[in-house]
């Protein structure tokens, strides 16, 4: 059944064994970003909505937080939901309230993340190590795939069509030496993301990645405000951080009906501050 039945604009294809001839519409849509309660997540949100879209705001633990970006977004018919994405069940949970809530799901945002501490390899601790990689590995590449496997199927059953856009990192490819946990699972994401987008390419899901460098957002706010703080804005010739809106704009451009061809791709917004080819 097509759920989008007037849109105008046809960007699964008709023909094709499998192939669905539905078209995504640009507005209107029903989204779920995960990690949504501040920072990319917060901005992301508010880009949706304010495109005239319907968002489900989640959150791990920042209740108050989420609860500020539900207040701020335009537009009516959003809903805030929580869950622990490191916990399958209450992943399933969550796409089944959101679907629930918002009559379906036709965007998914994969931003939820996992906080660490340093950990570099030559002085950390074997058990903090262990207990590190474990927990990035849980929420930043297995919550990512079974978000998009769930979600996906939603998609599926819909009539097809969809986007699914991922937050990668800029660490995936420069390397994190205090951080190799975050930097190696965001690498996978970035390859999980591509084996997707061909696996539902059939089905007329597109599926994105961003690879954003230093964003000006709490969780390094005290990194940016010390000492290194002029250091990590000089890493970019433009002498400064991204903004958490500039992400969001690009993720708003990879849902849109026009950015079907570029599914598969990893966008660098990381303001020329590392180049790769």
């Amino acid at each position: 059944m097509n759920p989008f039945p007037d849109a105008g604009t046809s960007d699964a294809g008709t023909s094709g064994a499998g192939t669905p001839g539905t078209g995504f519409p640009g507005t209107g849509r029903r989204v779920l970003v995960s990690g949504a309660s501040r920072g990319v997540g917060r901005a992301v949100a508010r880009a949706f909505a304010a495109n005239g879209d319907r968002v489900a705001v989640h959150f791990g633990t920042r209740r108050d937080e989420a609860e500020a970006t539900l207040a701020a977004l335009e537009g009516t018919g959003h809903v805030l939901l929580s869950a622990d994405l490191a916990d399958a069940g209450e992943t399933a949970g969550l796409v089944d309230a959101a679907a629930d809530a918002l009559g379906g799901i036709d965007v998914l945002v994969n931003n939820a993340a996992a906080a660490a501490p340093a950990h570099p390899p030559a002085d950390t601790p074997y058990e903090e190590w262990t207990a590190v990689w474990q927990r990035q590995i849980a929420v930043n590449l297995v919550a990512t795939a079974n978000l998009s496997q769930l979600a996906a199927r939603r998609m599926i059953d819909q009539g097809g069509g969809g986007r699914i856009v991922n937050v990668g990192s800029r660490g995936a490819f420069r390397g994190e030496p205090d951080h190799p946990a975050y930097g190696a699972t965001k690498a996978a994401v970035h390859a999980l993301g591509q084996s997707l987008a061909v696996a539902l390419a059939p089905h007329g899901i597109a599926v994105t990645s961003v690879a954003p460098g230093f964003i000006d957002t709490d969780r390094v706010a005290h990194r940016l405000g010390g000492a290194e703080g002029e250091g990590i804005k000089g890493q970019s010739p433009f002498g400064r951080v991204a903004r958490p809106e500039e992400v969001a704009a690009a993720v708003l451009w990879l849902a849109s009906p026009q950015a079907q061809w570029s599914s598969g791709t990893v966008l660098d917004l990381n303001g020329a501050s590392y180049l790769r080819t």
